[in-house]
């Protein structure tokens, strides 16, 4: 059963402005939006293209500044972005050990977590690739360990599988299940999720609102 909250957004506002002067435009991107997630919840985010998810998620990570509201976070916060935060250059075990020096992970924990998480989506014999030598969907792979590797309260998944094929598109949904069984808190968000049945709730994002559905 879902426990406590550990995200919420009340009243979420963000304006941006295009243009210079006299042609200068405002655009209401997100106009009160509002959601929570709790321990042992996977929850979707779901909108059409330019609805502001992408915006809205960007600000619950602290990435973008918002214009009004409030947004409250318990414990660590894993995010794996639309457009993998990787670098070329750098091999995969460096991405790990770079990843855990920010989440402040000793050589032990690193290894247990890293360990398990490329078993778990079978991507063991990359470690020693740079990134620009990786495929579209492993790279998407690291992008997700990345996300998880540090074991966080709360999971934030923009567009998560996209370059998955379908033996780890399968994949990526059991280990969701897996980690909201254990009292993991997971927000999805997709321009068109068709896997509703697997989540608790969805928020439904439009004319800058989400919108329980």
């Amino acid at each position: 059963m879902p426990g406590h909250c550990v995200l919420r957004a009340e009243d979420v506002v963000k304006t941006f402005h295009r243009g210079l002067p006299p042609r200068r435009r405002r655009i209401d991107v997100l106009a009160g939006a509002s959601l929570m997630v709790c321990r042992g919840e996977l929850v979707g985010l779901v909108g059409e293209n330019g609805s502001g998810k992408s915006t809205l998620m960007q600000i619950l990570v602290g990435l973008l500044k918002r214009d009004g509201g409030e947004v409250w976070h318990e414990g660590r916060m894993g995010y794996c972005p639309q457009q993998p935060m990787v670098w070329d250059k750098l091999t995969v075990d460096e991405h790990f050990e770079l990843f855990a020096h920010a989440y402040r992970m000793d050589d032990t924990a690193r290894e247990r977590a890293v360990g398990a998480l490329l078993a778990e989506l079978q991507f063991e014999r990359y470690r020693g690739y740079r990134v620009e030598e990786l495929s579209g969907g492993t790279r998407q792979k690291l992008n997700l360990a990345l996300a998880l590797m540090h074991d966080p309260a709360v999971l934030l998944l923009d567009e998560p599988y996209s370059g998955f094929d379908w033996e780890t598109y399968v994949r990526f949904w059991d280990m969701s299940e897996r980690r909201r069984n254990a009292g993991m808190g997971i927000l999805i968000v997709s321009h068109m999720l068709t896997e509703r049945g697997r989540l608790d709730r969805v928020y439904e994002l439009g004319a800058g609102k989400a919108v329980e559905g």
